[in-house]
């Protein structure tokens, strides 16, 4: 019985053997499932691991394949690159606060607008002297030309002969009236006005305008554009330049369309020192607009007659199209006008007119004096009853005021 016990006993042993074996076979291939307990496996380094965790921490470190990823949040999203912080957002952009919006320029800017005429430059040129004419009593005359906006600009030149004052002849700058521009001749026109300031020691310069007489460019209208005002103030600047000129004592003198250009540059520049107009166009745009006059009836007309439709008020329709009426577009007809920036006034002014002017009504000259006065400024009037547009009857009379005018603030107080 006893030898019989034994081999079992060897067999059972070696049957614990190998399953221990097995085991520890299976737990080096990761293969053994999770147990229920935390008990110690048989065999291993103690209670302080289980075989979850140890199956854990050895996964850990021998497969890359499972290494944790970083999580969503810990990744950086485009929201962290493209935050308003990091680039501009759209409440960022230029409000209507910060670019002019259509309220805030309600029409476009318009070259007679004086604001834009004050920012322009006007460099003039030298003074050109083409040919002499006829000689005057006491001074000479001449046929010159300068530049404005690149063309040759005409205009008949006066220089007193005798002793030149120390800093130069005292100037008149003069403004034609309307005169048909293929009718126009440099050396023809006010022969008798040029000649009373030339005779009283004033050089007297005269400029046709581009498109009269021989100058270059095209003729244009002198309400609705600002070509004619350009030219004169080219000429200003060509005159303080001549030689014989006192860049210090220029004074201006205008009739009609010319009294029109006399007062807007006035307002435009300080260059000077007075102006004198007869029979002005010198009313608010409003006015011309409201009020259009004409020659058409004749001297033999005791008033001034309305002449809406007349082809020297063809401008009208197309700036009413444009720019609307008065009423409808005040600040642009109030920006093109003078009479709005009679406080800037250059120098004093003398007013002339008729009654029985056909041309412009001397309501025109009345009321740009009110308006004068109400800027804080001199002005004078001198209304010749029953004369017409050149003041005929009253020359003599009113060229005397004239030059007694221009004496006492061109020249000065006590004269020459």
């Amino acid at each position: 019985m006893t030898r019989q016990a034994k081999p079992l006993h060897r067999s059972a042993q070696w049957l614990g053997l190998l399953a221990m074996l097995l085991a520890l076979a299976a737990c080096a291939t990761g293969t053994v499932a999770e147990p229920v307990s935390s008990q110690p496996v048989p065999g291993g380094d103690g209670p302080s691991q289980s075989v979850a965790e140890a199956s854990q921490a050895a996964t850990a470190a021998i497969s890359p394949t499972v290494t944790p990823t970083p999580a969503p949040t810990q990744t950086p999203m485009p929201t962290l690159t493209t935050t308003p912080t990091h680039s501009p957002s759209p409440t960022k952009t230029p409000t209507p606060t910060d670019t002019p919006s259509p309220t805030a320029t309600p029409t476009p800017e318009h070259p007679l607008a004086i604001e834009h005429m004050r920012q322009q430059t006007y460099p003039g040129s030298e003074i050109t002297i083409e040919d002499p004419v006829e000689s005057g009593a006491n001074y000479d005359r001449y046929i010159a030309s300068y530049l404005s906006e690149g063309f040759r600009i005409y205009a008949l030149l006066t220089v007193p002969r005798g002793q030149k004052p120390e800093d130069g002849w005292p100037v008149i700058l003069f403004n034609h009236g309307y005169i048909p521009p293929e009718q126009y001749r440099t050396a023809e026109r006010y022969v008798a006005y040029v000649d009373s300031f030339a005779r009283s020691g004033y050089i007297v310069f005269r400029s046709d305008y581009r498109g009269h007489g021989n100058s270059e460019g095209e003729a244009a209208n002198g309400y609705a554009t600002a070509d004619y005002t350009v030219d004169v103030l080219n000429a200003v600047e060509a005159i303080k330049g001549f030689p014989d000129a006192d860049p210090e004592r220029i004074g201006m003198w205008g009739h009609s369309m010319g009294g029109g250009i006399t007062l807007r540059i006035m307002v435009t520049t300080s260059d000077i020192k007075a102006g004198v107009i007869w029979a002005g166009t010198v009313a608010s745009y409003p006015e011309l607009l409201e009020r259009r006059w004409d020659a058409s009836a004749g001297d033999s007309n005791p008033l001034p007659t309305l002449v809406p439709d007349s082809p020297r008020w063809g401008w009208v329709p197309e700036m009413l199209e444009t720019y609307g009426s008065p009423e409808e577009n005040p600040d642009f007809y109030a920006s093109i006008s003078p009479n709005t920036y009679l406080v800037d006034l250059s120098g004093p002014i003398q007013l002339h007119h008729g009654t029985a002017d056909t041309s412009v009504p001397v309501e025109y000259s009345e009321q740009l004096e009110t308006q004068v006065q109400a800027a804080g400024k001199s002005v004078e009037l001198f209304v010749y009853e029953g004369d017409n547009h050149n003041i005929s009857t009253s020359f003599r009379r009113a060229m005397a005021r004239s030059i007694r005018f221009f004496d006492t603030y061109v020249k000065g107080i006590d004269g020459e």
